[in-house]
């Protein structure tokens, strides 16, 4: 559906994408996630044939986006990060504008523009003057817009940025009712919206894609399989520290939290390969008879690769 090879682009002192490769394949929900400046937006405009790259190649639907970019335009739906809409016009009026501007048919134009202004839950408010609407409806103006030529393929670039928390989920809930339809590439540097919506993830930094597969696939691959335990006891902390670090398979132990202020210590322990370390502390904690408050064992995340491959968030 989507083949990149070698993909380039450059602006004058500045590489803005370097020499990225990747494939999507039809009906799938791909995340691009990445830091601000790492190239995700660059990498959708040349998709989109919004801007040509410096140098390698794209084909979208099977058409590249040099050559036959007009055979790729009818094929993907967008929306960008600012929305640009006519703020004076309806939305009906405005939805039903951009599907003539996308050649849909005479005969199809009234229920294509229908069915949009329904996926997107725009029917109520299809008269409405769209500078009137919050943000939210102004995002389900945008996808709106992106979908009512039907398009093989969505790209959308930050859909939820600067909306409400209810906002956001209902942006959410649509795009994954887009994933039933069609192929969806979205772009976020925020980790939850990849790990709720987003079957595939590719990771890009400093304009290249430093990793590439499913969220476990990733968190594998980086992390190395190293596991996390939680602890809070009522002990002295640098005594637990002693005792905890001579367990098997215990590789470092550090305290976090500061004082509780009721005899509590709370200790971050990190595990070799993964491996669960729970019932060795139990027992240690009972031979030394302390309480224990909490002891949670908690595996790599999405957010531990990312931070590792971006250095976002590092000390």
């Amino acid at each position: 559906m989507i083949e990149v090879k070698n993909l380039t682009k450059t602006y004058p002192g500045v590489v803005a994408v370097d020499d990225v490769s990747f494939t999507v394949e039809r009906g799938e929900i791909v995340g691009f996630l990445g830091p601000n400046g790492a190239g995700k937006t660059t990498t959708m405009r040349m998709l989109t044939c919004f801007v040509p790259p410096t140098s390698g190649m794209a084909r979208v639907a099977g058409f590249d986006v040099v050559r036959q970019s007009l055979e790729v335009r009818r094929r993907v739906g967008y929306l960008p990060e600012n929305n640009p809409l006519y703020t004076e016009m309806r939305v009906g009026e405005y939805i039903n504008f951009r599907a003539k501007i996308k050649q849909v048919p005479s005969s199809e134009r009234k229920k294509r523009v229908g069915d949009a202004l329904e996926r997107c839950g725009l029917t109520d408010v299809r008269s409405r003057i769209i500078g009137h609407l919050s943000k939210g409806y102004r995002q389900r103006v945008g996808l709106a817009d992106a979908i009512v030529h039907n398009p093989e393929i969505v790209i959308l670039d930050e859909p939820t940025i600067g909306l409400d928390p209810n906002q956001i989920r209902q942006v959410r809930g649509l795009i994954k009712e887009l994933g039933k339809k069609h192929t969806v590439i979205l772009s976020t540097h925020i980790l939850s919206e990849v790990e709720i919506m987003c079957n595939r993830v590719m990771i890009i930094n400093k304009g290249g894609i430093v990793a590439s597969g499913t969220q476990n696939e990733i968190v594998r691959q980086v992390t190395k399989g190293v596991g996390r335990v939680r602890l809070e006891v009522k002990c002295d902390g640098d005594t637990a520290k002693d005792k905890i670090g001579g367990l098997e398979s215990v590789e470092r132990v550090s305290l976090y939290g500061g004082d509780s202020g009721d005899g509590f210590t709370r200790l971050r322990i990190e595990t070799k390969d993964g491996v669960d370390v729970r019932e060795g502390i139990y027992d240690l904690a009972v031979k030394n008879n302390w309480a224990v408050r909490e002891l949670a064992f908690e595996k790599a995340s999405l957010e531990d690769a990312f931070v590792e491959l971006t250095g976002v968030g590092k000390d």
